[in-house]
């Protein structure tokens, strides 16, 4: 796993850190009793090797699942009322109502694996309902907050330090673009196509797709690439296109600490890490005009209803699309 400066291993495309997520993960089953762990242990193995779910992801169903069969002696024992009691009791104990949704997520789908490999002989999760999620939205920066955050650090970069200009060209790239953060550490030199200004993206469930970035985004990273990257190259560094201070991929720890310092040194800017900055740079695209769809496309969603949640149009926008389309605005 990469360490804090992100000069270790090269991360999975879409993932937090490097590893598989499932072997030499200390505890393994955690509690659970031998008949429990050991089929949560092929569950986990088959969402990172069959279905290619980013040791993230793996961590957090391994999280959840323990947490929902704990307290069961053997397979047979779990049916909808252990289900049940099990988010009734988490939520007594303050669960937020994402946590319940994403727990009884993982759990139907966990007994839906059981019940296809023997496990199981009925889905106890199949009836299993919980509270739907209201992903809260990060506090929105305004266009020219985001303009002044972005001025900062191309002075910060004026003198061409390293870091400086990795930080200026990793800036640039999450708001031209939107791209998630591991998405962004994820990328390789190979992705970047400077002629069509475009970088080629591993999103999650290794979806590929391409993105397009402007004209300043253009300039920071050819600065990067030809004064900053060198001299951090190191025997052992990857085809990485952002890297840590010791030559290696960068961590999406790192990255994010590279967004908080960036907006703490304007005045008035909210604290946002890279996901603020993948809203604000849909918000901004919307309240320019961007066709929602589009967004959908940049942001890499499977749906256009996670499009509608993760972004909102200005109440100003929407008077002035009105007054064009509307016959009678």
């Amino acid at each position: 796993m990469s360490g804090p400066d992100g000069s270790g291993p090269s991360a999975a495309p879409g993932s937090s850190d490097a590893g598989s997520g499932v072997e030499g993960d200390a505890g393994g089953g955690g509690g659970l009793v031998p008949a429990l762990a050991e089929p949560l242990e092929r569950f986990l193995r088959h969402l990172s090797l069959e279905r290619g779910r980013s040791p993230h992801t793996v961590r957090a169903y391994r999280s959840d699942l323990r947490s929902m069969l704990d307290g069961l002696g053997e397979p047979a024992e779990l049916d909808l009322a252990h289900l049940r009691r099990r988010l009734a009791e988490a939520h007594s104990a303050g669960a937020a109502r994402t946590t319940l949704a994403r727990r009884a997520a993982a759990v139907r789908s966990f007994t839906a694996w059981a019940v296809r490999v023997g496990v199981l002989g009925t889905d106890p999760g199949a009836r299993l309902s919980s509270p739907r999620g209201r992903p809260a939205l990060p506090e929105v920066v305004r266009a020219d907050q985001a303009a002044a955050v972005l001025d900062a650090a191309v002075s910060g970069a004026a003198e061409e330090h390293p870091e400086a200009l990795r930080d200026l060209a990793l800036l640039e790239v999450l708001y031209a673009t939107g791209i998630r953060v591991a998405e962004a550490c994820g990328l390789d030199l190979a992705d970047v196509d400077d002629s069509r200004r475009t970088l080629r993206v591993v999103g999650k469930g290794d979806r590929e797709r391409t993105v397009v970035f402007g004209v300043p985004a253009a300039r920071a990273l050819d600065r990067w690439r030809r004064l900053g990257r060198p001299a951090l190259v190191g025997p052992q560094t990857p085809p990485a296109l952002f890297l840590g201070v010791r030559g290696g991929r960068i961590d999406p720890r790192v990255a994010r600490t590279v967004v908080h310092r960036a907006m703490t040194a304007v005045p008035g800017a909210p604290d946002i890490g890279p996901h603020g900055l993948r809203h604000a740079a849909a918000t901004h695209l919307l309240n320019g005009g961007a066709d929602l769809r589009h967004v959908q496309e940049l942001l890499g969603h499977a749906t256009l209803s996670t499009t509608q949640l993760y972004t909102h149009v200005t109440v100003d926008r929407l008077k002035v699309v009105h007054d064009q389309a509307h016959p009678r605005a």
